[in-house]
């Protein structure tokens, strides 16, 4: 199954590591040296230019790590992640 990030991304849900909270987790200095780290590795895919309220860090089969910058609140994702979860399928 995929998750909609916002504008025209998604992504697999089996590559989804964790959703985060720009305001809450980006308080801490570790976070943004990670954050930092992966924008100089390139690895960091803004979905939209607006103000960013969340980032998703997912891992591809390969072991490649990315993050998404999305204008979505994580809860919003989360919810449509878990909405996922009860779509039955005849």
């Amino acid at each position: 199954m995929y998750l909609h990030l916002g504008q025209d991304t998604v992504i697999k849900m089996d590559e989804i590591i964790g959703i985060f909270d720009m305001d809450t987790s980006t308080l801490s200095k570790t976070t943004c040296a990670y954050l930092a780290a992966c924008e100089k590795k390139g690895r960091v895919i803004n979905v939209s230019m607006e103000l960013p309220k969340s980032f998703v860090l997912c891992q591809s089969d390969t072991g490649e790590v990315t993050v998404y910058i999305s204008q979505i609140s994580s809860s919003t994702l989360l919810k449509r992640s878990r909405f996922i979860d009860h779509i039955s399928l005849p």
